[in-house]
């Protein structure tokens, strides 16, 4: 192929669409997350022909149901082949660092084990339909603000740990057929040309076998992207940039062979997109039961004072609120979805209930000034009703912008205000992107429903949940803080001078809130359903793959119902620092009515693992690990504790700047340094006798050399390091 050629594959021909050259077709790439967004207008970038709309990741991450993900992105890769689609840009993974995340909405939560386990059932579903999941935005996207050029600034630690291990699980145990990297900086560095990331961590650490595309626009330097790993830029053409890398590889400022190794991974993608044909089509009715059952078990029902849902036959109801009629069902921007159809609550409320339904729309959504008309209305309804059902959330919600504060509209507050002093048994339903501040407002209602954006079947999924034809599962995968300033990001936030400081550290999200012992709204994990669980004693048993937990749970309701068991561990005794309580492992159980299902829960080894910044490596530390089991990182029912072995042959490097204290938490280091404080001098004299080390332990070994009388010349510390590490 001539180089020409071979430049031109590594970038789009146009805007959704591969090169052509040589005997390489181009195919095509396209839109996704809960739904394939395939242009439609040239006019409209945004405009897509109909598909279903599935719920957006906010709400199928509260179902922590892998099987219902696998579910979700097989129904993906059918309509992806139904529209002639090879490539789906999706799931995307990143944390919900914070709250005011623009595109939350689009991400799982703020935990990367839950993120994990969810995409990549999510990405083996979708190809196993014979279409390429694109795992995204690699890495660490987690604002919108100065998205394109914002430096996300974060320790070695953190970011493996937290930011880049959902990605690491989905590619070492899915291998998604290609990764997209994300518009920003890590580090300073720009993420379309890293070589850390994109081919040291990603390719030599995590095995990844398939091609790095960009983000649209990602590309700064097409060279440097190409050197770095990544494969192909997109959008097209860039006939520019295709022009820079031949003049590139003909100068031998970039390697021929690094162009041709990018050219070789576009042709395997082709390759496997073009196995399966298009296909007639996709049953589109069932596609939308499924977008339902999704739905419906996505919904946390997060209060229900005096069990007043699910909602009894014969009870009259007021349905306030414009999203009962005119629903919220996804955010705005590339993920947005011309659904086959659209269910409305208020249509599906009506439908299934038998007695009254009554509805006024209490606030415009054009603006969030309150309108004394609108409000009388929907208060004189609530108070001639049996129960009212208010629906309120967020009118706007989209990528390239974050949110600038937690709280409801204006008029939405005084809605619930109104319509709760009317009436006492007021539900109040959510719909919202990403969570808002529920206080003090939520002591005032009886029943609070987290229904999110619910994607096109969200109005009757949500009417499956209140008349209790379907038992409400759904559990938070983000902790819904009191007020905003309570949140670990909240000073670092979203950053300036084209940095944003990652302050808090490991201590993202509940992880956070839990080191402070913060009291917060509503927990990770948390959810309440219309049966009640019990947990008997866990059972652990540690093995050379991880440790496998087994808990008996009991359904001790008059429902059947869904539990979400979750296990949390702690290291009390850790060398390094850790969060209190760190997700591990979780299973969504259906357990009948009276019934007990023995759970079996399993850790592996490199979910114990934590990354050692010393040895540049995971370590899995020899400790008594205590494993929480129960409903929500703050509510355990079951402890069990497990002794652990480490990684074989792990220790601490000892070198002449580690300290005292160093030396003497290793057996080797710490013989070899009493000895050599064996002899009489006036440094071990000044120490003490009840403690001779205690003065000195965060003294570096070699500056003990300066003090008058030490028995550690430089030539004693260097034969010191050299008999310590052997």
């Amino acid at each position: 192929m001539e180089l020409s050629d071979q430049a031109a594959l590594t970038s789009g021909s146009a805007f959704w669409k591969t090169t052509a050259a040589g005997d390489v077709p181009a195919i095509t790439l396209t839109d996704g997350p809960h739904g394939v967004r395939l242009q439609s207008s040239a006019a409209d970038m945004l405009a897509g022909r109909p598909a279903t709309c599935f719920p957006p990741a906010v709400a199928s991450g509260s179902t922590w149901d892998p099987e219902l993900l696998r579910r979700m992105g097989e129904a993906l890769g059918d309509e992806c082949r139904a529209m002639d689609v090879q490539v789906l840009l999706g799931p995307g993974i990143n944390l919900k660092r914070t709250p005011l995340g623009g595109r939350n909405f689009e991400y799982f939560s703020e935990d990367p084990i839950l993120t994990g386990v969810l995409a990549t059932e999510w990405v083996r579903g979708l190809q196993s339909r014979g279409v390429g999941a694109s795992l995204k935005h690699f890495a660490v996207n987690s604002q919108e603000t100065d998205r394109m050029t914002i430096s996300a600034d974060v320790d070695e630690r953190t970011l493996r740990e937290l930011y880049l291990r959902a990605f690491q699980r989905v590619v070492t145990q899915a291998q998604p057929w290609t990764i997209m990297c994300a518009y920003n900086k890590i580090n300073g560095a720009y993420a379309s040309q890293d070589p850390w990331l994109l081919t040291e961590v990603l390719r030599d650490e995590w095995g990844f076998e398939g091609l790095v595309v960009s983000d649209w626009g990602a590309v700064v330097d097409r060279v440097l992207a190409v050197d770095a790993g990544l494969d192909l830029a997109m959008p097209g053409p860039d006939d520019t940039g295709d022009l820079e890398v031949a003049s590139a590889v003909r100068e031998n400022r970039l390697p021929a062979e690094v162009l041709e190794r990018a050219v070789a991974r576009v042709r395997d993608l082709v390759a496997k997109s073009l196995r399966n044909k298009q296909t007639d089509g996709y049953d589109a009715e069932a596609h939308h039961t499924l977008a339902r059952d999704i739905a419906a078990r996505g919904i946390v029902l997060l209060k229900n004072d005096d069990d007043v849902l699910p909602l009894r036959a014969g009870q009259s109801l007021a349905v306030l609120g414009e999203f009962a009629r005119t629903p919220r069902y996804q955010g705005g921007g590339s993920s947005q979805i011309t659904p086959t159809r659209l269910d409305d609550a208020l249509t599906s409320l009506t439908a299934t209930t038998a007695a009254p339904v009554r509805f006024a729309p209490g606030y415009r959504t054009d603006s969030a000034t309150p309108d004394e008309p609108l409000l009388a209305e929907a208060a004189a309804l609530a108070a001639d009703s049996d129960v009212a059902v208010v629906f309120v959330g967020l009118t706007h919600e989209t990528e390239g912008a974050d949110r600038t504060h937690l709280d409801l509209p204006l008029s939405h507050i005084e809605l619930i205000a109104r319509v709760s002093a009317a009436n006492p048994r007021t539900v109040v339903v959510l719909s919202n992107g990403a969570v808002v501040r529920t206080s003090p407002w939520d002591a005032s209602v009886p029943a609070l429903v987290e229904a999110w954006l619910l994607g096109q079947a969200g109005g009757s999924a949500i009417a499956d949940v209140l008349s209790g034809r379907v038992n409400p599962s759904g559990r938070l995968a983000e902790t819904i803080p009191l007020k905003l300033s309570d949140h670990p990001s909240y000073l670092d936030f979203p950053g300036e001078g084209g940095h944003v400081r990652y302050g808090e550290g490991l201590h993202v999200g509940y992880r956070g809130f839990d080191a402070r012992e913060q009291p917060v709204s509503y927990p990770f994990g948390f959810g309440l359903s219309y049966t009640t669980f019990s947990y008997g004693p866990a059972t652990a048993l540690a093995t050379p793959e991880g440790v496998e937990i087994t808990v008996p749970v009991t359904n001790t309701g008059s429902r059947d119902g869904r539990e979400v068991v979750q296990a949390y561990v702690r290291v009390p005794d850790s060398r390094v620092r850790r969060a209190p309580r760190e997700l591990k492992a979780f299973a969504n159980v259906l357990i009948p009515a009276g019934s007990t299902s023995t759970v079996k829960l399993f850790v592996s080894r490199e979910d114990l693992a934590y990354w050692d910044t010393r040895l540049a490596g995971w370590v899995v530390e020899e400790a008594r690990y205590t494993f929480a089991i129960g409903a929500s990182s703050r509510d355990p029912r079951t402890t069990v504790f497990v002794e652990v072995p480490g990684s074989p042959g792990w220790r601490w490097p000892l070198t002449a700047s580690s300290t005292v204290a160093e030396w003497l938490a290793d057996p080797t280091g710490a013989s070899l340094l009493r000895e050599a404080f064996a002899v009489d001098s006036p440094l071990t004299s000044m120490a003490g006798d009840d403690g001779p080390f205690e003065l000195l332990s965060g003294m570096p070994l070699n500056r003990l050399g300066t003090f008058p009388g030490s028995p550690l010349t430089p030539e004693t510390v260097a034969k010191l390091v050299e008999q310590a590490n052997g």
